[in-house]
């Protein structure tokens, strides 16, 4: 499975194609409207997500609510085109109209931005060209193409949930959701504000929240994905670029704002011996192989193990801030403070669940690897028979 993205913040659509799905999976624009409605939620969004209320079109790929296996066209409308037409339009402009008249032109890079190096990389004097492309709204075909990705593990029984363990260094106790699957973790959540599964925790969450928008600032935070079901076995270790910890460490650091990742026990491990970190493995007639913990997170050797992946990221501060940072404006050279696009305090609730779909994306296309994927019933074929060798191995 394959996939691309297309589309700028203010322009007139986002698109994706994903090729390689199977044919015959299910897969209506109502499993995908749910997922996108939950990247717009979440306590600390700003005005923008009152403006767009996201709704994807499935153009392609799909008849009568079932995958044909040729490419699957989604695009989701953007409902402020309308104001943006002149500003962002295909068209050339007009011999009167000079590039530097055009309105909302950018000079000032923000920090923490792709703006200035952007800029220099592809030569656009307005960086509007820039920060258009390079923002989280990209994001949205990605939880869209995420959505389709979850759809077709949840067909072969595997779940996937994210939360939220920490915002401006308020963090939860795990000890409050230990033992809790995916299924229950998600109802729990998704009654919280900002989906976090700790309810004290969350309070303090909120509070933080508030108090960076009060003072015109941004909080950052740490979101855990969960994934339960996924057979032992996927990835290899016997080239680099096939480990699965570095599919889904490359897939959580390339949302935008991310800055960290860590599987299992993560960065844990470094203060800890050896017998406190590694998981003992045992064996029953009814399971087959597990572990008896699981502070691996799911991974050994580049593979997953059948235990549950768990992988962790962190989003910085949102670098667009009400009380903005200097910087220096590209035409004249002097001092600035930077240009004020829109803020959001907070988007780390939004971010878990970007997060979940680039790691729901990224598992699928590795079972779509090791298995024969171009029908669904051929696959789940292939997946039983291949659950049924290793609980016998």
């Amino acid at each position: 499975m394959r996939y691309f993205t297309a589309g700028e913040s203010h322009g007139p659509q986002l698109t994706a194609i994903i090729e390689g799905l199977p044919a015959q999976m299910e897969l209506t624009a109502e499993m995908i409207n749910g997922e996108l409605s939950r990247r717009q939620g979440g306590h600390g969004r700003g005005r923008r997500m009152q403006i767009e209320k996201d709704q994807v079109v499935i153009s392609s790929g799909v008849r009568h609510g079932k995958t044909l296996g040729s490419p699957v066209t989604l695009t989701v409308v953007n409902d402020d085109w309308k104001h943006w037409t002149s500003i962002m339009g295909v068209e050339p402009l007009a011999d009167d109209v000079k590039p530097e008249d055009v309105k909302r032109q950018i000079t000032r890079p923000r920090p923490g931005h792709a703006d200035l190096v952007g800029g220099m990389k592809y030569g656009h004097r307005d960086l509007r060209n820039v920060l258009e492309r390079s923002s989280a709204r990209e994001t949205t075909m990605r939880v869209a193409i995420g959505a389709v990705a979850k759809q077709f593990l949840r067909e072969l029984g595997i779940e996937t949930v994210a939360h939220v363990t920490e915002i401006g260094g308020f963090t939860t106790n795990p000890d409050t959701y230990a033992g809790k699957g995916t299924e229950e973790l998600r109802n729990i959540i998704e009654n919280d504000p900002v989906y976090c599964a700790d309810p004290e925790a969350s309070k303090l969450m909120v509070q933080a929240i508030d108090d960076a928008k009060g003072r015109g600032d941004t909080v950052g935070g740490v979101v855990e994905v969960v994934i339960e079901g996924c057979p032992p076995g996927i990835g290899s270790y016997v080239q680099f670029d096939r480990k699965m910890d570095g599919k889904l460490a490359g897939a959580m650091m390339s949302i935008n704002a991310f800055k960290g990742v860590e599987i299992g026990l993560g960065f844990e491990m470094a203060k800890m011996p050896g017998s406190k970190v590694h998981d003992e493995i045992v064996w029953s007639e009814e399971q087959g192989y597990f572990r008896k913990s699981n502070r691996l997170g799911g991974l050994e050797g580049g593979m997953t193990t059948g235990m549950p992946i768990v992988v962790r990221g962190v989003m910085k501060p949102i670098p667009t801030l009400y009380k903005p940072l200097e910087s220096v404006d590209i035409d004249t050279k002097e001092p600035f403070v930077a240009t004020i696009e829109r803020s959001d305090p907070c988007a780390v609730p939004a971010a878990s669940v970007v997060a979940e779909h680039v790691i729901a994306t990224e598992m699928a296309k590795a079972i779509m690897e090791e298995f024969r994927s171009d029908t669904m019933d051929g696959l789940k074929k292939d997946i039983e028979e291949y659950r049924r060798y290793v609980k016998e191995f």
